[in-house]
């Protein structure tokens, strides 16, 4: 796994090799800041479940302002700091070592990006949005992207969710993205 563009362009990421975290594909993550690119630069960025912080170091290579890192496990909180030292990005960035609802309870800030990747098996990620929601975390005009593998099942949930809509959505794989804004 690296860094696709920006500052830390060919930058090798290290990864845990565990169950819990699973990185985001290099092709996934080139098509996804494809999409989003004219809205990463000068942007605050959130990366939950953050992993190794791929995403959350890619929109900062990539000229985002600030990236947060919420990341409950140990061992991944080490591989994203050695990250972020090693791209040189570590003074834009703020890492949470805690479990994904303690840290969107505590933040303050909004922001203009969310990533939201949880394990694919964890019936979580339209719980996080629901806590953006109703927490006033996402700017106006921000954007939710999800990655899952549920489609289906997340998009019928997210549904549920009052002034939340789905903007767009794609598959590569076994991989599905869903782009999310809130209606105001």
């Amino acid at each position: 796994m690296r860094v696709i563009s920006g500052k830390a362009r060919g930058t090798k990421l290290n990864t845990i090799e565990e169950k819990s975290t699973r990185p985001t594909l290099d092709r996934v993550k080139e098509s996804l800041f494809n999409i989003i690119q004219s809205k990463v630069a000068d942007s605050n960025v959130l990366d939950l479940f953050a992993g190794s912080g791929a995403l959350g170091i890619e929109s900062l290579s990539r000229n985002a302002n600030i990236a947060y890192f919420c990341e409950k496990n140990h061992e991944a909180v080490k591989a994203i700091r050695q990250n972020l030292e090693r791209t040189n990005l570590l003074d834009r960035a703020v890492i949470v070592n805690s479990d994904y609802q303690e840290c969107l309870k505590k933040l303050k800030e909004q922001f203009d990006l969310i990533f939201i990747d949880p394990p694919y098996k964890d019936d979580i990620a339209v719980k996080a949005v629901d806590i953006i929601i109703n927490n006033n975390i996402l700017r106006k005009d921000g954007i939710i992207i999800i990655e899952t593998d549920e489609i289906e099942r997340e998009l019928l949930e997210i549904k549920s969710i009052e002034n939340v809509r789905v903007i767009d959505q794609r598959k590569y794989g076994r991989a599905h993205l869903i782009f999310l804004k809130e209606e105001n």
